[in-house]
């Protein structure tokens, strides 16, 4: 294989596309020069249908494939849909990563989750501690999904010689995120609040202690990140900044960046799901990856992004 494992010619096929980290890498694929781009999307191919997903690629024949696409919530929506959480990232990596291996895939970059960490493990986490202990309660049905990809990775590198990286993701955000208030992820559930509390004047309801840490990475960072990994990365591959923040810290940069003057209510009632987070960045650093954007600037331009497109944006 060549040093570089992405060439300008290749077909890369991009699932779940039309989404936060789909539309940033598309863009910053392009970009680069990578122009035969095939994006998929929920509804262009359902890939929880197998025979579905199969035909997808034997008419495509891919080489690279960025397996993004996920049934994706927050801390709430993943205790409140733990079944369909399951079952149904199991079907969607289940079948693209064996298209994959159909096809000759040459090369998989799948999007994991940092909630395949067990609490047990020491921090910053490290890719060797993958598989220790069981993930937090929280979020384990995902993170069972997620480890489930994994493995079934390993086993095809192991016996069909299948060229993979499996991006341990931290918390993302950025244009194009799901701003859902009550089952999504902690940055656009709050975006969305604080742009209702400026509307509105009323105080912003925040879940939990404000307490826990957690390493933020702005959408284009990542898909800056997953370039450099599918041209020379491989294995299980951290994708964070390497810094973390209370959700205490996040809320007040929030606050700022959107010029809210109001209350911040902390409803101690609700979970603060896992305490802490942080990350070992040392393979990811040596692809070359240091984030351009800080926390501050990505939740501004966040901020912006749906400030301008709150009718239309997804939740």
């Amino acid at each position: 294989m060549s040093p570089v494992d992405l060439q300008p010619q290749d077909k890369i096929l991009i699932t779940g596309a039309r989404g936060l980290v789909g539309s940033a890498l598309a863009a910053v694929l392009t970009s680069a020069g990578y122009t035969n781009l095939l994006l998929v999307g929920s509804n262009d191919v359902d890939l929880r249908d197998e025979q579905r997903t199969n035909l997808l690629f034997q008419s495509e024949h891919p080489d690279v494939v960025f397996h993004l696409a996920a049934r994706v919530y927050g801390l709430m929506g993943n205790l409140a849909n733990k079944s369909n959480v399951f079952i149904d990232n199991v079907r969607i990596n289940t079948n693209v990563i064996e298209s994959c291996r159909r096809s000759n895939v040459r090369k998989v970059i799948a999007m994991g989750s940092a909630a395949i960490y067990g609490d047990s493990v020491p921090l910053p986490m490290r890719e060797s501690d993958v598989w220790t202990g069981p993930p937090h309660a929280s979020e384990r049905p995902y993170a069972h999904a997620k480890r489930t990809m994994l493995a079934q990775l390993e086993t095809y590198r192991e016996h069909d010689g299948l060229s993979f990286a499996y991006c341990i993701s931290t918390n993302l955000y950025g244009p194009n995120d799901k701003f859902d208030e009550h089952w999504g992820h902690v940055i656009p559930s709050l975006i969305s609040k604080f742009h209702s509390a400026n509307a509105s004047g009323k105080p912003v309801s925040v879940w939990g202690t404000g307490a826990p840490t957690r390493d933020l990475l702005y959408s284009y960072d990542v898909a800056i990140a997953l370039r450099l990994i599918a041209e020379r990365g491989q294995g299980v591959i951290n994708l964070a900044t390497g810094e973390s923040h209370t959700i205490r810290q996040i809320v007040e940069l929030i606050a700022d960046v959107s010029d809210y003057t109001g209350s911040i209510a902390w409803d101690g009632s609700k979970p603060d799901g896992q305490q802490q987070r942080s990350y070992d960045v040392t393979i990811l650093n040596a692809l070359g990856f240091t984030p351009r954007w800080s926390l501050k600037e990505g939740l501004r331009e966040t901020y912006r992004w749906y400030d301008a497109n709150a009718a239309t944006a997804r939740r």
